[in-house]
């Protein structure tokens, strides 16, 4: 199921979601551009080496072992910057899609600024959720999966009444549904913890479950707490999502 467009039109330009998808832009950008693949070990994730500052580590499980290139940054600070890598162009697609369709509405009820630190803040939790699910791996960990898991957790709970329209593909059939926003989101997490809980102890390549996870769940619990707290601007109205019209729909949402 592909996220195609939701159906809360964001009340103002979403300057920090757009800020976002460029600056994952420009840095996957100077991923192509390092045809030895060095970025990834110097600003991606490792456990081991956020845990063992200084030691000399061997990468497993990606190909051939070799010795971890030294990071660019003090290894704490990985935890963010892994956040703006990405592992090919499939996996940066997909996850500036979810960005763009589901974080333009949580910058407009947080705020620009509380929402900057909201993003940061969910992508340093969910390499921290993935760190402690596997301390001693040394494969770098890349992706604004986590993050976004985060967007996606504050959306859940902010937009009930919302709906997405879903891109179906199951082999030669492809078809456009539309569905409520809380089923899409709340499926997609009960994926990751069913995902995550039979990858417990893996270590090597592969998804990085625990960050989902955990971005998702800090994502839902801060926006829970705003909306406790009173601290959200007002929620924008929502328009009809159509299975068989695009053309309308599609300029009345973005």
């Amino acid at each position: 199921m592909i996220p195609l467009r939701d159906s809360i039109p964001a009340s103002r330009t979403p300057v920090v979601n757009y800020a976002m998808i460029g600056l994952c832009s420009l840095v996957f950008a100077a991923q192509l551009a390092d045809p030895d693949g060095a970025l990834v070990e110097r600003l991606g994730m490792v456990p081991a080496r956020v845990l063992e500052p200084g030691v000399d580590h061997v990468v497993r499980g990606l190909g051939r072992p070799h010795l971890l290139v030294p990071a660019l940054v003090p290894e704490w600070a990985t935890l963010l910057t892994c956040t703006f890598l990405h592992g090919g162009w499939l996996h940066f697609i997909g996850n500036m899609l979810f960005l763009w369709i589901f974080g333009d509405n949580v910058e407009d009820r947080f705020g620009r600024l509380p929402y900057l630190v909201f993003y940061l803040v969910s992508g340093a939790a969910a390499s921290a959720s993935h760190l402690l699910s596997a301390p001693g791996s040394t494969v770098p960990t890349i992706g604004a999966s986590g993050a976004i898991a985060g967007v996606m957790g504050a959306y859940m709970l902010l937009y009930p009444r919302s709906r997405v329209q879903m891109l179906i593909v199951f082999g030669f059939f492809v078809d456009v549904i539309v569905l409520p926003a809380p089923f899409f989101l709340g499926y997609w997490f009960l994926l990751q913890l069913l995902q995550g809980s039979l990858s417990a102890g893996a270590d090597g390549g592969g998804v990085a479950w625990w960050a989902h996870i955990g971005g998702f769940v800090l994502g839902a619990a801060v926006a829970a707490t705003l909306r406790m707290l009173e601290r959200l601007r007002p929620e924008p109205p929502t328009v009809v999502l159509s299975r068989q019209r695009w053309g309308g729909n599609f300029r009345r949402l973005r």
